[in-house]
């Protein structure tokens, strides 16, 4: 989904960065990906002191509003993680077809909750690789209906 996101809005960036850490972050081309994984980090970390350190810089470069998205959006990704991980859910066959290389670049099989989600069998890999360039798409319509649904 993460990539789709990024994609639907028209951007090319290098995931890695989630995985290599801040030297790599400069070069994603995700805005601010230096500040922002420091806080992401420092924030599943629980270190007040770099977290601290960190809202001032992360506040005076991407404003008010962006350091409260981007709060938002990481203990959003600290519940739905927990909650996954402590009740064992899979992740649905569709959503591993579709993200089956994302999951290979960024090494996520290694986590221990990866235990808990079958291995891609290569039927599910191919289609993955023949749907992905279609995801963008679909997901761009479902937003699409959604916003229209609840006007």
């Amino acid at each position: 989904m993460l990539r789709v996101s990024i994609q639907v809005q028209g951007n090319d960036v290098d995931l890695s960065a989630i995985r290599d850490g801040t030297a790599k972050a400069t070069e994603s081309g995700i805005a601010h990906a230096d500040l922002l994984l420091a806080f992401a980090e420092a924030l599943v970390a629980h270190d007040e002191p770099e977290l601290a350190k960190l809202r001032g810089p992360l506040i005076e470069t991407v404003g008010p509003d962006g350091f409260l998205e981007a709060a938002t959006v990481a203990a959003n990704f600290q519940r739905m993680v927990r909650i996954a991980d402590s009740t064992g859910i899979p992740q649905d066959a569709p959503v591993m077809a579709l993200a089956g290389d994302v999951i290979d670049d960024l090494g996520l099989r290694s986590f221990p909750s990866a235990n808990n989600t079958p291995a891609v069998g290569l039927l599910q890999r191919i289609l993955g690789r023949v749907f992905r360039p279609f995801a963008a798409r679909l997901m761009t319509a479902a937003a699409n209906r959604m916003a229209a649904g609840s006007k």
